[in-house]
């Protein structure tokens, strides 16, 4: 059985190729792929995968857009981090879902019930429209203000004056316009997931960027691009091949 992975997180994507396989020998990792429009564009194409594995959070935009742009057949299991109660209307919608990190037991369970399933056409528009009411669509709030120590105090950072978050030595770190740096409380995942992504990108493992923080965008060797950001930073910061265009479409927006 091929099997497609939709997923921008290299640790995620990596798990998810190595526990079907390992559950299931008949199970082949057909493609991973990163990305709203790398989905849109492989998915226009003829394949044949007979399962989708897809993250509801990608490095472009919500997954949901995929359907909006190209129809998909195939069944999906998303993988998601949202709440017990969100989760419930996923049964709801009769789509199913694993919630990260993902447990082998789950992982099993919903195979099997994808196996034992009658042929249908599991996405439909009512079941998107429906997810995407769930999760509130555009108009999603978004934290507007992160409580940070510093010193012997506590200080409201606002996201307006954040320039990029970045993992520095292990600890994720907070960077102001104005080149102050705080540490977070937060790891760098859940960050992402409480930042609008219209002004925040994910743009490797160790940096989110703020839409006006990149000065400069240079390319780099196989694909990768090299971005400067604003405060400097002391550290290269790369964006793979995989996020580059997708990045560059971000930024151009």
């Amino acid at each position: 059985m091929k099997v497609i992975i939709v997923e921008d997180e290299l640790a995620a994507s990596e798990n998810l190729a190595y526990l079907p396989e390992s559950i299931d020998d008949s199970i082949e990792i057909e493609k991973v792929l990163e990305s709203v429009t790398d989905a849109v564009e492989f998915f226009a194409q003829p394949y044949d995968a007979e399962l989708i594995f897809m993250d509801i959070h990608l490095a472009d935009g919500l997954s949901f857009e995929i359907f909006e742009k190209v129809e998909v057949t195939t069944p999906i299991i998303f993988t998601t981090a949202y709440d017990q109660y969100a989760l419930k209307a996923f049964k709801v919608n009769s789509i199913d879902y694993l919630l990260k990190p993902i447990d082998e037991e789950e992982l099993l369970e919903a195979i099997n019930k994808f196996k034992s399933r009658t042929p249908e056409k599991v996405i439909d528009k009512q079941q998107i429209d429906s997810l995407l009411s769930l999760i509130g669509g555009g108009a999603r709030n978004y934290r507007e203000t992160f409580l940070v120590s510093h010193r012997d105090q506590l200080i409201p950072l606002k996201t307006n004056n954040i320039a990029y978050f970045r993992i520095d030595t292990g600890i994720v770190k907070g960077v102001t316009v104005d080149n102050q740096s705080y540490v977070m409380d937060n790891k760098l995942e859940e960050i992402e997931e409480e930042l609008d992504p219209a002004k925040f990108y994910r743009i490797n493992r160790q940096f989110i960027v703020r839409k006006d923080a990149p000065e400069s965008i240079k390319y780099y060797f196989n694909g990768k691009l090299i971005v400067t950001l604003s405060p400097a930073c002391d550290e290269k910061v790369v964006v793979s091949k995989a996020k580059a265009t997708a990045f560059k479409n971000w930024v151009n927006s």
